[in-house]
């Protein structure tokens, strides 16, 4: 049974960061892109960064490109989502999702087929 779960929500003031972590186990997650979308009050959920599996291609939404960045660690089997310069717009449930293949950029949901529970990100005026 594959789960994914995210940690490291939480409050923070405009301006500052924090660091999602998502620990992944059930399937090989080093075969796999992983991607992180977010979903607001009253709002879809969206894209925020997609990690093929090496690492070796990062893709962001242009909302986040330049103040996020993703990362992994396969020998953690953790994907990692830093946030810096938060604005209150960044507010969100935050989701780690597993992709169905190990490349490419799709920022469609329905590429990815396991998801966490959700994390929440508060970021105060």
């Amino acid at each position: 049974q594959v789960q994914l779960v995210e940690s490291g929500g939480g409050l923070v003031q405009a301006g500052g960061s924090l660091r999602l972590s998502c620990a992944a186990s059930g399937r090989t997650f080093s075969a796999y892109a992983m991607g992180w979308f977010r979903q607001a009050p009253g709002k879809e959920r969206e894209f925020v960064a997609r990690i093929t599996w090496s690492g070796t291609g990062t893709y962001y939404a242009d909302s986040v490109k330049g103040r996020f960045t993703i990362s992994r660690d396969n020998a953690k089997n953790t994907v990692y989502l830093q946030m810096n310069s938060l604005k209150p717009e960044d507010t969100a449930v935050y989701y780690c999702a597993s992709g169905r293949t190990a490349w490419g950029t799709s920022r469609n949901r329905n590429d990815y087929d396991y998801w966490g529970q959700g994390t929440q990100v508060t970021v105060s005026s």
